[in-house]
């Protein structure tokens, strides 16, 4: 029962017959992991690890079965041994691409760089690491200093020029969009620095 099916799994899988990949992968999808991890040991999985591994040979499989380049592939025993192959090379391949020396010669370490010589005891691990966003703590006291700096600034205009310097137009644009001349900016600018200088 078992080779009538994957004999007929086969059949649809020449014709490009989505469901007998389907039946295929399910069957075989474990033991194919199985052996890519078998095969793989204990090198790095930081790239890729064994279910990429299955992954991609099965792929390839499909490909070339697709592409009528398995003639031989008549039963479940010649299936099994063609995917053993492919995934056996494939795992070979990523043994070789992650033991290059552009990729660290096999020494790459993820973040237990973090961890010092000294002791068990954990640097900052990658989800320390500021990104460019601020923090909200850190967002929310800049808007509280900004405010309290503005309310120190009793001409509109002023405001207006420091809100306009903070986004960080020039005094000529600035000028330009209060429809005065550069020096008046320079002045304003003046000011508000002697307001902001006890600050």
């Amino acid at each position: 029962m078992v080779d009538d099916e994957v004999t007929q799994w086969l059949g649809g899988l020449a014709q490009g017959d989505d469901l007998a990949v389907q039946e295929i992968w399910q069957r075989y999808c474990d033991r194919l992991v199985r052996l890519a991890r078998k095969k793989l040991g204990d090198s790095s999985r930081r790239v890729a690890d064994e279910e990429d591994v299955a992954l991609s040979a099965f792929h390839s499989f499909c490909r070339g079965a697709a592409a009528g380049r398995f003639p031989q592939l008549d039963d479940r025993h010649d299936l099994w041994k063609l995917l053993v192959t492919i995934t056996a090379r494939k795992a070979s391949a990523q043994l070789r691409r992650s033991h290059r020396q552009k990729r660290g010669g096999g020494t790459v370490r993820g973040e237990s760089v973090f961890v010092r010589d000294d002791s068990s005891e954990r640097g900052p691990g990658i989800d320390q690491v500021l990104g460019q966003e601020p923090t909200p703590e850190l967002a929310a006291l800049v808007s509280e200093q900004c405010e309290q700096l503005m309310n120190r600034l009793h001409d509109e205009s002023l405001r207006r020029v420091a809100l306009f310097k903070l986004e960080g137009f020039s005094n000529e644009e600035i000028a330009e969009k209060l429809d005065c001349a550069p020096r008046t900016v320079e002045r304003k600018l003046a000011r508000i620095r002697e307001a902001w200088s006890g600050e």
